[in-house]
């Protein structure tokens, strides 16, 4: 039987188990079975939602682009974001992946016009009473290398604080960083959309 986790991986912290330069890992927060990996990645100034799991199928289940399972991102952005800058996000920007333009397919993308409601960031975002901030929402069916951050770039209005939120119907639900649950292979293939072969 496949070990399931959901987890709240914090900032500042490598999406692996084996530490490099002294810095902290999944190991310093997650304590789970040798075998256990993270499914998908999240950069290591990036917060929110990991799968954990030994389950090597669910991997290429997951990250295969020809299923499009949804990602969605709360992004904290440096200045006031324009409705312009959102359907640019929207169309499609071109961004550069591993020396090459990638144009980023059509995604969902909308401004909160409310900052939603995050836990505390350790350490905080740096507070510049000149500058606003906006936060916005993205979800993508692809994920390249810190493509959220380069699609913000792209559009004029630099990644202060990314979080991811859901894949398809699976959210960080109570979690708070740091913390994991462990949930059965059925309920997550449900919340994952993804068919048991």
């Amino acid at each position: 039987m496949s070990t399931y986790f959901i987890a709240y991986k914090p900032f500042r912290v490598l999406c692996q188990f084996t530490s490099e330069d002294g810095k902290q890992t999944l190991k310093d927060f997650f304590d789970v079975p040798s075998n256990v990996y993270p499914v998908g990645r999240l950069d290591y100034d990036s917060e929110g939602l990991l799968i954990l799991t030994d389950d090597k199928k669910l991997n290429h289940l997951l990250l295969n682009p020809a299923h499009e399972h949804e990602r969605e991102y709360w992004v904290q952005v440096e200045g006031s974001v324009s409705q312009e800058a959102i359907e640019s996000l929207i169309a499609g920007v071109t961004i550069n992946v591993d020396g090459k333009n990638f144009q980023t397919k059509k995604c969902k993308a909308e401004k909160f016009y409310v900052p939603p409601s995050v836990h505390e960031r350790i350490p905080p975002i740096r507070f510049r009473k000149n500058i606003p901030d906006s936060w916005i929402k993205i979800i993508l069916t692809e994920g390249k290398n810190r493509q959220v951050r380069k699609m913000t770039a792209k559009v004029g209005y630099p990644t202060l604080r990314l979080i991811r939120t859901r894949i398809e119907s699976v959210t960080l639900a109570q979690l708070q960083p740091g913390e994991k649950k462990s949930i059965s292979q059925q309920e997550l293939y449900n919340l994952l959309k993804i068919q048991k072969r």
